[in-house]
């Protein structure tokens, strides 16, 4: 795609205009389908115009900034994944059966539990009544 300031030589409106490609325009023009919007005359043509380049530090500063992105969001995730494992009991693969073994008063824990659920296994929990929450866990070897 490339976009083209065109200017009508009748009333001199200066406007923007699309197209697939420089040729596009060229054939269009010469079979007349190229007109002002204000006045519809035909003769319209194109303006001076600088090209828009994107060179490589461009491209560099927006991968650093997603990558920052990403960084502070993983230091994020690692925060909370800290602050559950000082306060709450790895239960590992048995966290539905703890939880439920909580939920329903035979087992009495001092505080929270955290482990490994399928998504069956969680949606199940949930239908009971049983609050859960799914959060991503980064695991140390993680870039």
């Amino acid at each position: 795609m490339i976009k083209y300031k065109l200017t009508c030589k009748d009333c001199d409106l200066k406007f923007d205009s699309w197209f697939s490609s420089s040729k596009e325009f060229d054939k269009l023009k010469k079979l007349n389908l190229i007109n002002c919007t204000r006045c519809n005359s035909l003769k319209v043509n194109k303006t001076l115009m600088s090209p828009m380049v994107l060179n490589n530090s461009f491209k560099k500063t927006t991968e650093d900034l997603s990558q920052k992105k990403l960084r502070k969001f993983k230091n994020k995730i690692r925060k909370y994944q800290e602050f559950i494992q000082n306060n709450f009991e790895y239960v590992g693969e048995n966290f539905a059966y703890e939880a439920r073994s909580i939920h329903y008063n035979t087992k009495k824990k001092s505080k929270g539990i955290y482990g490994k659920a399928t998504i069956d296994e969680v949606k199940s929990l949930n239908e009971e009544g049983i609050e859960t929450q799914t959060i991503p866990w980064i695991k140390d070897k993680d870039n």
